[in-house]
């Protein structure tokens, strides 16, 4: 299946992931060789805007190409501007992009500058529709780019699993979903995630267990782990693209927007919202101008629920456990930021912390439960 593909299947199924089966598995009743991985819509949006980064390079060589250079030479030559040396870069996707660039007349039309960091803003939506449209984008295989831009690795339980492995899984081990298979079967049936768990610990309420931890403070149960020195944040003034390279390069799945030197939250933005680029053209073509602040006005305007979705959910240190997960449950969110009283960020509570105060792994447990592979793909994808 290719890149394009994946984009329709995930906007008709109205989802924001799906495992990517592997076409040479065949009959395989191994889970390991059944699926590559799971694929989300910001993993597709990031090979995007890092592909689209080496296409615009090549596109500002392709005076050359109109000069009578081959489209291999304007591509090696684009390339080196962002100085990406690598063959496979050189001849394969930033020739195929100029190539499709040239055949179509944009850049002759367009007239390119010399440097790649304009280029994407001076062919505005005609650069949107070579990077949509045309190759390499339109060829790509999903299974080209899933190993590496997944940020955790595909660990199924089975329907007579423990519920703690799952609870593990989601928190000490940082998998956001966890798929669920038959024993001896490879097939998904379905998938366990943070916000599901969360939500059923919220209902369970009033029971002696439940109201015996979370009617602590969350001081008293070490949180937040994430301190205020250690806070992934972005300026408001800072360009949204830096903010989803902090997420990609931080393994985090969203940070806090904030204003000043003592970082007074204003807003919120997550990986998820990094679809957007693509889904609205104005953003994408504006993509290395726009401030985070910019981005969040534009998308807030799409819908109220949006609006919900930047707005930032707050708690305060004195704050029980209990109440954070009704905050939590109650908003549909990934993360409350802890705050002081004039909305200062002091630290970060994700779900995958809430999971974590209500377990301990026993000695060796996940290695029994899954086997060493597992145990060292599990390692090495927390790192």
């Amino acid at each position: 299946m290719s890149i394009g593909d994946a984009v329709k299947v995930l906007s008709e199924s109205n989802i924001v992931s799906a495992p990517v089966r592997n076409p040479d598995a065949g009959d395989s009743m191994d889970w390991k060789d059944r699926y590559l991985g799971i694929l989300d819509y910001s993993s597709i949006v990031l090979w995007v805007l890092e592909t689209a980064d080496l296409a615009a390079a090549a596109l500002t060589a392709t005076s050359a190409a109109a000069a009578g250079l081959g489209a291999g030479t304007a591509g090696a030559l684009g390339a080196l501007a962002l100085g990406t040396t690598g063959p496979v870069a050189a001849a394969g996707l930033t020739a195929a992009a100029v190539g499709a660039a040239v055949a179509s007349g944009v850049v002759v039309e367009k007239g390119m500058g010399k440097d790649a960091a304009t280029a994407v803003d001076e062919l505005g939506e005609d650069f949107y529709k070579v990077i949509l449209q045309e190759e390499p984008f339109k060829s790509t295989q999903v299974k080209s780019i899933v190993k590496s831009y997944r940020w955790a690795p595909y660990i199924p339980v089975t329907t007579d699993s423990s519920m703690l492995s799952v609870l593990l899984l989601l928190s000490k081990y940082r998998l956001r979903n966890v798929p669920v298979i038959e024993p001896g079967q490879p097939q998904i049936k379905n998938f366990i995630t943070q916000s599901a768990v969360v939500k059923g610990l919220e209902q369970c309420k009033g029971r002696d267990w439940f109201d015996a931890i979370t009617t602590h403070r969350i001081t008293e149960l070490g949180l937040p782990f994430v301190s205020k020195d250690q806070v992934i944040s972005c300026q408001s003034n800072e360009l949204i693209l830096e903010a989803f390279k902090k997420m990609k390069e931080n393994h985090i799945g969203g940070l806090p927007v904030v204003e000043g030197p003592t970082k007074k939250i204003v807003g919120n933005v997550s990986i998820k919202d990094i679809r957007f680029l693509l889904l609205k053209r104005k953003i994408f073509t504006n993509f290395r101008k726009l401030t985070t602040k910019d981005f969040m006005n534009t998308i807030s305007t799409t819908s109220e629920d949006m609006k919900k979705v930047i707005s930032p959910i707050t708690c305060k240190m004195e704050s029980t456990l209990g109440e954070v997960i009704s905050v939590l449950a109650a908003n549909s969110v990934h993360r409350i930021y802890v705050v002081t009283d004039v909305n200062d960020v002091i630290g970060i509570i994700t779900l995958r912390d809430v999971i974590s105060c209500f377990i301990t792994e026993p000695p060796n447990y996940i290695t029994e439960f899954l086997g060493p592979a597992a145990k060292e793909m599990l390692t090495k994808g927390a790192e």
